[in-house]
């Protein structure tokens, strides 16, 4: 064994020393982006998560795409083609503000710019990637429907053939950006199996009314989708793909950002949870002298990094590509459940203070709340994993 006479210091912020695993650049990245939350998203999110409104959704979209965060990982077209790492740093800083910060730069990038840039036309990628990666142009991505959620296969939103144009009639549910998009992807069934369009938001018969009355994510734009008699002409499809594949590739790489986002919410409700402990006295001392408070953030640590370093082995795998579905699947559904327990255990070390908006820990997690639910839920993914250990297909 080499020798280890001089070990570095105990980090309490990086007990493991996982920022080894970074390259300068990574860390230059990282610190941008947190500086960039820290300055724009952190001194008005409560005010935004208590009027259940994002009004600067544009404004910061703008923002974003000069940071290079849209699309972040594509290549061309004005995207970064930074590296999966890099943009699970990312994912991880922006969520660390707000989950609905992390979701609008997910549904931009993840799911309807890789749409376009995966399965587009080159006079497609050309006309919207640009301006989507600026963040001049918002983008959604309709698949979930009313009545078919985790089912995608049994969606009713049609497109039927009119001549050389399309007509898509149908409705999508729960959509991050839809009242603020420029161009919405929109998945819906032919006649040849399922199909993308690019709907552009002043098309007639396209609406999206934005729903309110959220508990969750209520820093965040989600709408309905209305297509009535959406009339598109033939170049609007997606023509690199048909079948579900397109959609579930598109959702694959999202998870893949939320299983990084969610140690973001994590560890900051962990690193609000210690400073409290060390500040808040009870009994004459400070509660976190006390042993059952030692072992709630000790149990909080283990999950918080535990969860980073397997972020960090998909992204290593992901961008070596090498990453399997199966293996996100992994990652979201023990990140975001881990995530959303180490709030929940932040909330009792501030006791009746962690349900004030003043500290963050309850507006994360009942943001974690929906993330643990989307892109697919808890159940979904033991699911996914029970069929790859056993070789059964336990889905119907």
């Amino acid at each position: 064994m080499p020798p280890t006479a001089n070990p570095p210091a105990f980090d309490p912020e990086d007990p493991l020393g996982l920022d080894d695993l970074l390259s300068s650049e990574d860390l230059d990245i990282r610190k941008t982006v947190r500086g960039w939350a820290a300055d724009r998203v952190l001194p008005r999110v409560a005010d935004w998560y208590e009027t259940g409104e994002l009004p600067e959704v544009r404004e910061l979209a703008r923002e974003l795409g000069a940071l290079g965060a849209l699309g972040m990982s594509l290549e061309g077209y004005g995207c970064a083609g930074a590296s999966a790492v890099q943009y699970g740093l990312a994912c991880l800083e922006l969520e660390a503000a707000d989950s609905g910060i992390r979701s609008l730069v997910s549904v931009q990038g993840s799911l309807a710019m890789y749409a376009i840039h995966r399965f587009g036309s080159e006079e497609q990628k050309q006309h919207w990637l640009p301006r989507m990666a600026a963040g001049e142009v918002i983008g959604c991505f309709g698949l979930t429907e009313p009545d078919h959620g985790s089912d995608p296969a049994g969606m009713r939103t049609r497109a039927r053939r009119d001549g050389t144009d399309w007509v898509l009639s149908g409705r999508k549910m729960w959509i991050t950006n839809g009242s603020v998009a420029g161009v919405a992807v929109v998945w819906a069934g032919t006649d040849d199996g399922v199909r993308g369009f690019l709907v552009p938001a002043d098309a007639p018969g396209f609406s999206a009314p934005e729903i309110k009355h959220k508990w969750s994510l209520r820093a965040s734009v989600t709408s309905e989708l209305v297509l009535d008699d959406v009339r598109l002409p033939a170049d609007a499809v997606l023509p690199g793909v048909t079948g579900l594949r397109g959609p579930l590739s598109c959702l694959g790489h999202a998870r893949y950002g939320i299983v990084w986002g969610a140690m973001g919410a994590a560890r900051t409700c962990f690193e609000t949870a210690v400073d409290y402990a060390r500040s808040r006295e009870q009994f004459g001392r400070p509660i976190g002298g006390f042993q059952l408070t030692q072992a709630k953030l000790a149990d909080m640590a283990l999950e918080l990094h535990k969860g980073i370093l397997l972020a960090h082995h998909l992204g290593r795998r992901m961008d070596a590509g090498r990453i399997r579905p199966e293996q996100v699947s992994f990652g979201k559904l023990n990140n975001t459940r881990e995530a959303l327990e180490i709030c929940r255990t932040a909330r009792t070390i501030l006791g009746a203070n962690g349900i004030s908006l003043e500290y963050p820990v309850m507006r994360h997690a009942t943001n974690l709340e929906s993330v643990l639910t989307y892109e697919g839920t808890v159940e979904m993914h033991q699911l996914v994993l029970g069929k790859a250990l056993t070789g059964l297909d336990a889905f119907r």
